[in-house]
């Protein structure tokens, strides 16, 4: 009998990412082993959705190059150091090191090499690097399809190219300084050889460059250096996990910026690397509100460029509506026939874009955007507004509701969107059309935000979305609520029948705050999101774990996402539970801590009982735009930071934990303004700003 290898057994599965390194400046990204060797799996230098370089191993002939150390540094860049065994010792100590100092550009990746001999004999060796690349698109390497070798062409005397076969195609270049001794090039790759002799004490060093030619002008361009919409924010607190975790999300979402090329000053998030390097409109709207504290630029870019987008017609196959917010953009779109999936490049198949895009826009307007802006896209509030009546709710129930009528796009399309994230508390999967509990909360705000929007800028509607939103509280609260053996609560879901599908999951961390409950209604939310089943330690499962069906590896259904925990904690404070607030927040500091600040999309929901850290879910992006992000929500949330730039007036109200005080951050902003707050270990906040507010610190 014979035994497959580990690459067999993999294949045509989704690679794993959990001990993988990424640097990024979007669109633009690497991936590779800890020992900075792109060979297997999802290694590679990626370029607008296609993998440009699938392998660039760094060997030496007969000497074991030993990974010691390294690793991120910042996010463009990362450094690896190995030890190269047994070359020129002259005792056990280690004397040749070989470093490898990766930064990434846009279409740019840069790769330094320097070999070190620091002991007391000469050393001499041959070192070679090994090139080459599939030239495949994203969605095949995300599925585990095996993709053929694009054979390799030399140019001069120390560089190698590949070139898509397709007419139009993408180019790749790799270059050698210094030229190397031997160049080989054929249709399994490149080889690039090195002899190296190095004295005691002596150096040697190389600079490969990949660069990359688009076959056609990119979906979405990098941002311009030098334009990033927000200061960069400086926390400084008792606890230095929270500062570092800032500070890393800081690096991360500026490197994850893309332009629209309709209008390159109009910027916005990617979702995430390696898979959702694109604009995703869920994704991008909820991170851009979460930094709304940090700039308003970033909002009004992200509204826009959305609104470029927004759906015109009805379109079956790509889900298109009128005043419909996208899902998501991409290339080529998306083939996945394994999964049933089949997305064009522009696809509508989102229940909550919607809803946020009104939301968002109202926030930024409260954080003091300029009423011009503000005003220029009302008529896409309305549009949007008109959505939620019209096309939302399909079967006019009053609530809103989906489901794919293709067949091959996305079966769940909230923000738990995997196939079987919707369930009952038995395990069984619910049947659309469905209409989600927090969908229906999303709604009920974006309705009183487009009210307020219309009433301060003149434009009729603002009594009938107020009459709207009054109704669907109404009708929530009729037919969502149910109850098990530990008292009432929403259901996550109402099925096809209008039955309530009963399971307990984060959801409920999505209507705090929302205004959609009452005081006593949200009391009993609060105490679930704290209790043992929901609160993981590290953050909220996304599913009761003592549901049936509970997975704590599962993607929706027992996973833990950050961007969903600090939502619930920004829900909590608004509606005054300052105490179970603090409580998830130190579970996703602890989180932070276990994943070097570099918080992933979502990790496993296994306890902290069960663990000192937390648990990988090994396919996860990282970094992600509202996982990193979820840094300054929590900030915003525990600061108790709210603002009526209209009103003319700044909240800060803190509910810090005492382990977080003495607490400072600088690098908000709010009207434009710069706002720095400090909180001492005494409680009292100390406000500084120059913007045209009252500060309220109750």
């Amino acid at each position: 009998m014979s035994v497959k290898s580990p690459v067999e057994t993999e294949a045509g599965l989704q690679p794993f990412l959990h001990d993988a390194c990424v640097t990024l400046y979007a669109p633009s990204f690497a991936v590779s082993r800890p020992d900075g060797q792109f060979e297997r799996g999802v290694d590679g230098f990626y370029h607008a959705d296609v993998r440009v370089l699938s392998r660039l191993r760094v060997a030496v002939d007969g000497v074991p190059v030993v990974a010691a150390g390294g690793g991120l540094e910042g996010a463009d860049g990362a450094l690896f150091r190995s030890v190269l065994r047994g070359v020129a010792e002259a005792t056990a100590d280690p004397a040749v090191t070989l470093t490898r100092r990766r930064a990434i550009g846009p279409g740019v990746l840069t790769e330094a090499l320097e070999v070190v001999n620091a002991g007391g004999l000469p050393a001499r060796i041959s070192l070679t690097v090994d090139a080459g690349t599939d030239l495949a698109a994203m969605e095949r390497v995300k599925s585990g399809t095996a993709t053929a070798e694009v054979a390799a062409d030399t140019f001069g005397d120390a560089g190698l190219g590949w070139t898509d076969p397709d007419e139009a195609g993408t180019t790749v270049r790799l270059s050698s300084s210094p030229a190397p001794e031997e160049l080989t090039a054929g249709p399994d790759g490149g080889l690039l050889r090195y002899d190296i002799s190095l004295a005691p004490g002596a150096s040697w060093s190389a600079e490969l460059v990949v660069t990359v030619a688009d076959g056609g002008p990119p979906t979405f361009p990098a941002a311009e250096p030098g334009s990033t919409p927000w200061r960069e924010p400086r926390l400084r607190s008792a606890d230095r996990r929270f500062d570092r975790w800032l500070t890393q999300s800081h690096l991360d979402l500026e490197r994850l910026l893309l332009a629209d090329p309709e209008q390159p000053s109009d910027l916005f998030l990617a979702a995430g690397a390696p898979w959702f390097a694109t604009l995703f409109g869920r994704d991008s709207l909820w991170a851009a509100r979460m930094l709304l504290p940090l700039s308003t630029s970033l909002a009004a870019g992200t509204l826009r460029v959305l609104a470029r987008r927004q759906g015109g017609a009805v379109d079956e196959n790509s889900q298109e509506q009128p005043g419909k917010i996208l899902h998501e953009v991409r290339r080529a779109g998306l083939e996945l026939p394994d999964h049933g999936l089949s997305l064009p490049p522009r696809y509508f198949g989102t229940v909550d874009a919607t809803p946020l895009w009104v939301t968002l826009l109202h926030d930024a307007w409260r954080w003091g955007l300029d009423p011009a802006e503000v005003a220029a896209l009302l008529p896409h509030a309305e549009a949007a507004l008109g959505w939620m009546r019209d096309h939302g709710d399909a079967d006019g129930d009053g609530f809103l509701e989906y489901i794919d009528t293709t067949g091959r796009g996305l079966a769940n399309q909230g923000w738990k969107d995997s196939g079987d994230s919707i369930r009952y508390r038995d395990g069984s999967l619910a049947t659309a059309p469905i209409a989600l509990c927090e969908v229906q909360a999303y709604a009920y705000e974006a309705a009183l935000a487009g009210a307020a929007l219309l009433r301060a800028f003149d434009r009729p509607g603002a009594d009938e979305w107020e009459e709207w939103a009054e109704r669907l509280r109404s009708r929530f609260r009729q037919r969502f609520w149910v109850r098990d053996e530990f008292g009432p609560y929403p259901a996550v879901a109402l099925d096809r029948d209008k039955r309530p599908v009963d399971s307990v999951t984060s959801g409920f961390g999505h209507l705090l705050g929302t205004g959609l409950l009452d005081r006593e209604e949200s009391a009993l939310l609060a105490a679930r999101l704290a209790g043992p089943h929901l609160d993981s330690g590290f953050g909220l499962r996304t599913y009761s774990s003592a549901g049936a069906g509970y997975n704590p590896l599962g993607y929706h259904v027992g996973a833990v996402w950050p961007h969903d925990t600090a939502i619930a904690v920004s829900g909590l404070a608004r509606a005054g539970f300052p105490e179970a607030a603090g409580q998830l927040a130190g579970g996703l500091l602890r989180a932070a801590d276990g994943f070097e600040a570099r918080l992933p999309e979502l990790f496993a929901g296994y306890g902290a009982d069960e663990g000192a850290r937390p648990v990988p879910y090994p396919a996860s992006c990282r970094p992600q735009a509202w996982a990193a992000a979820a840094s300054v929500q929590v900030l915003t949330s525990l600061l108790g930071l709210a603002a009526d730039v209209p009103g003319g007036t700044l909240t800060v109200a803190p509910g810090l934990p005492d382990e977080l005080r003495p607490l400072s951050v600088s690098g908000l902003a709010v009207a434009g303004s710069p706002l720095e707050i400090a909180v001492p270990v005494t409680g009292a906040p100390t406000v500084t700003t120059k913007a045209a507010v009252r500060v309220d610190t109750r």
